[in-house]
């Protein structure tokens, strides 16, 4: 029996707007949960990524770089109630696609299949996902070990087009634009056009900010336009949002697919990376 996806979907949808969360939506909240879910993945050993939705064990869920996330997770719970038979690595990058969609973003290819785990022996390590507080060097690390180059590295970061930082989870706060449940090519055409200016937030974290204190950059960001390589893709995708929209739909698309394999019927197995852990 093939399941039928679209109410999910349609479930999806329906509760992303939310007056008493951030900006009126969880949306944001919502893509950096499947980002997150999947940029685990290390190519050279097959682990991580996002089948298995690992981030439901303590190990994954508890690191600091996924504070906030257990938000996201609460509120697809009722959808999970809802459709039982969808897997949570399933719900999770599908509710990522929703979201980008739903906020004005690119069409993304997704397919169902991923199978979750029923223990915590497929956990990767803590520490695969960025640092934000570190430079392009850092950012190639994390990135080439998933297995993108440095175009679908600045692509993906055009992500930063939607939601905030909160002090109380990463220690940085402020949105990056000025309409943050917006999915357009704003981001990059701030991170050139507006001066930035190094400053410690009241939590004490350095990160750039605008004249008025409006918005902010983090030095990752700020790291897509210092290093000249990141910084001819930023210039390309500033100039031309469809072009942004293309690439974007891409990688995000490969992103969720990192530690997929899959057999004759699209079904994701473990099977390849027993020997690996």
């Amino acid at each position: 029996m093939t399941e039928d996806y679209q109410p999910v979907r349609d479930a999806i949808k329906k509760i992303l707007p939310l007056d008493s969360y951030d900006d009126g939506s969880i949306g944001p909240v919502l893509v950096r949960l499947a980002w997150h879910a999947s940029g685990t993945y290390d190519k050279e050993t097959g682990t991580g990524g996002s089948n298995g939705a690992t981030m439901r064990y303590k190990l994954e869920g508890s690191d600091g770089a996924n504070n906030g996330l257990e938000y996201a997770r609460l509120f697809l719970e009722p959808i999970k109630k809802q459709f039982p038979w969808i897997s949570y690595s399933d719900l999770w990058t599908l509710a990522g696609v929703v979201a980008i969609e739903a906020m004005g973003g690119p069409k993304i290819p997704w397919k169902a299949g991923r199978v979750d785990d029923i223990d915590d022996r497929y956990v990767p390590p803590n520490g695969r996902l960025p640092d934000a507080s570190q430079g392009a060097a850092h950012i190639r690390s994390i990135f080439y070990r998933m297995g993108f180059n440095d175009q679908e590295i600045v692509a993906l970061s055009g992500a930063h087009n939607l939601g905030r930082c909160h002090a109380d989870r990463s220690g940085f706060e402020g949105p990056w634009v000025p309409n943050p449940i917006r999915f357009t090519n704003t981001y990059f055409k701030l991170l050139l056009h507006r001066e930035w200016h190094k400053r410690k937030n009241s939590a004490g974290v350095e990160q750039f900010n605008d004249e008025d204190n409006d918005l902010m950059m983090l030095p990752t960001d700020m790291a897509l336009v210092s290093d000249p390589k990141f910084r001819i893709w930023v210039e390309k995708y500033a100039a031309d949002k469809d072009l942004f929209f293309r690439d974007f739909s891409a990688v995000f698309a490969k992103l969720i697919e990192l530690g997929v394999s899959r057999g004759p019927e699209g079904k994701a197995t473990r099977e390849y990376s027993r020997a690996r852990l």
